[in-house]
């Protein structure tokens, strides 16, 4: 069963798009950490030791400079991990319903970027409130949790498509827009209480990222650009790394004779297309085609549309 599990899992990550990988590494620091939670507390006779909190400590956000400066890697590990079923129930549920809309519409490539750099600007947001002394006495000097990473991605929806159309249970068709305006005022409502205040400090930073990524992406500057290609550089680089200590231990092969044609392949010459197979539906005004494009959306659903439909869309939404 288990191995069942672990194959299905394996063909998720592999096959599935960004916000399902997201999902799935999340998921999976959830479970070792509570497995480690569980060895703990059965070999310490059902009470928590202390060599759990400095094991958790070791992947969460800090205020403190010092645990930051000397775990670097916090920045990142600690929009990964949960402890509470709850609290990563309804991560990944928003991850996942907003998560389908940003990449429908900007690519699902730019949800890695956008994940991780509004992670980013929490945590920056939520270390600087806690050294100036913004939040109330009863904070934790640590954070953990996707909750900024999934706000940047949840107001970048509400940006994006701020009449899209989602079904709520018990209130029907509501307006994105609407529902995302709800969510940021009860994270401002969270700034103001004595509960969790440094954690919706960092849903906010979140937020904001979020917005800014979008106008950004409008005026034609593309963040996600410069994340993608570090992750790419270094996914290059650990693969060179592994690939020249597996060729180590293997025999020098002698050499290699390489054949080429020096004959060029003849290509056969493009026809250039009719000029008439352009003049199809082209002919209607865009008002048109938009209003035939939202009436599509409300009788079958956004995802009925087509690749053409759908990039229609995203640049009439930046008018």
């Amino acid at each position: 069963m288990f191995s069942s599990i672990w194959e299905d899992v394996k063909r998720e990550f592999n096959y599935g798009n960004m916000v399902t990988r997201i999902v799935i590494v999340n998921v999976g620091a959830f479970v070792v950490m509570n497995l480690v939670w569980i060895i703990a507390m059965i070999g310490n006779n059902r009470s928590l030791p202390e060599w759990f909190n400095t094991f958790q400590q070791f992947f969460m956000m800090s205020s403190d400079w010092f645990h930051n400066l000397t775990h670097p890697w916090v920045l990142i590990t600690y929009m990964f991990l949960h402890f509470s079923f709850w609290h990563i129930l309804w991560n990944m549920l928003f991850l996942y319903w907003f998560g389908r809309i940003v990449g429908d519409f900007i690519g699902n490539q730019r949800i890695l970027p956008l994940y991780l750099l509004g992670g980013l600007s929490g945590a920056i947001l939520y270390f600087i409130s806690a050294n100036l002394n913004l939040l109330p006495a009863n904070s934790g000097p640590f954070m953990l949790g996707a909750s900024a990473s999934v706000m940047a991605i949840v107001v970048a929806a509400g940006v994006i498509s701020p009449d899209y159309i989602m079904r709520l249970l018990f209130l029907g068709d509501v307006k994105l827009k609407y529902i995302v305006a709800v969510l940021v005022f009860l994270d401002l409502l969270g700034v103001a209480g004595m509960n969790n205040t440094g954690g919706h400090v960092a849903h906010i930073g979140g937020a904001v990222f979020g917005y800014i990524f979008v106008r950004q992406l409008r005026e034609g500057n593309d963040l996600a650009v410069p994340v993608n290609n570090f992750l790419n550089a270094m996914g290059n680089w650990f693969q060179g790394l592994f690939a020249g200590q597996g060729r180590r231990g293997r025999r020098k092969q002698g050499p290699r004779v390489v054949y080429k044609n020096t004959e060029k392949a003849s290509r056969p010459k493009r026809r250039k297309s009719s000029s008439k197979s352009h003049h199809r539906s082209d002919d209607r005004s865009h008002q048109e085609r938009l209003d035939e494009i939202l009436d599509k959306i409300k009788q079958s659903g956004y995802e009925s549309l087509s690749d053409a439909e759908k990039e229609f869309l995203f640049n009439a939404s930046k008018k």
